[in-house]
């Protein structure tokens, strides 16, 4: 409750000092709206079903570029942690291509799949492949040799050192990949509806903006922030936990 408490005081300051900077009149109101017109723009997003729509779409798209992500990224990962020739070639690769923004992928997955549904899920795809693989793989070669011992000594073989040993020794560091994929996602979604993509959260932002509606802009973004925010409490947080309380990492308080 205390922490609740904390963050409410300080959502609260963040709307009285947005307030107070409107009142100053430093800039138009179309370039800084106040608190009350973004809301007003939220209730009409969502009265309208527009914002409904561009939620469901935009949710639709990340869940299926965002799983098959974690399949595949999970499975690299794996592959590139049990071979060292893996590890020194596509390893290496996979650590370069980290680097590049999300949005370099726009130009390639346009001549690729021109301005089509698969572009955006292969931009969202290599948004999030990347950091899930390579925490998948620091995760595996973390794992004390002594655990593969102890379970090759109780009679795991084969799959079951994966299945009994290395997958659940490696998941503190999976879950962090987990996140950093999602959030990664999220990225390379927005820039992908926003460039080519009709529809979706990213399109209701360039909306906005060609009508020179800050308030449109702004209540997206919240949008945009509040499914983080929802995520990340009921799936992530969850998991985070049972890991640390399994693991003995849980913080006394």
């Amino acid at each position: 409750m205390k922490k609740a408490a904390r963050q409410l005081l300080f959502y609260l300051f963040l709307l009285l000092v947005w307030q107070l900077l409107f009142q100053r009149k430093l800039w138009p109101p179309y370039l800084f709206p106040s608190p009350t017109m973004v809301g007003e723009a939220l209730w009409q997003g969502f009265s309208d079903r527009t914002f409904l729509v561009g939620v469901t779409i935009s949710m639709r798209r990340i869940a299926l570029g965002y799983g098959f992500a974690v399949v595949l990224g999970v499975v690299l990962g794996f592959l590139i942690a049990a071979s060292d020739f893996l590890e020194a070639t596509v390893g290496g690769l996979v650590l370069s291509l980290q680097s590049l923004p999300s949005i370099c992928w726009l130009p390639l997955a346009i001549l690729w799949f021109g301005l089509s549904e698969r572009a955006i899920l292969f931009v969202v795809v290599m948004g999030s492949l990347l950091s899930v693989t390579i925490n998948t793989e620091v995760g595996v070669r973390h794992v004390p040799k002594l655990y593969r011992m102890a379970g090759r000594n109780l009679g795991a073989r084969g799959f079951g050192v994966f299945a009994h040993v290395l997958f659940p020794a490696s998941l503190p560091h999976l879950v962090v990949g987990l996140k950093q994929g999602w959030a990664f996602a999220w990225r390379s979604l927005i820039s992908g509806e926003m460039i080519f993509v009709s529809l979706g959260l990213g399109h209701l932002l360039m909306v906005g903006r060609d009508l020179n509606d800050m308030s449109q802009v702004i209540a997206v973004m919240i949008v945009i922030m509040a499914l983080g925010q929802l995520v990340d409490q009921l799936i992530f947080r969850g998991v985070e936990s049972r890991i640390r309380n399994r693991w003995g990492l849980a913080r006394e308080v």
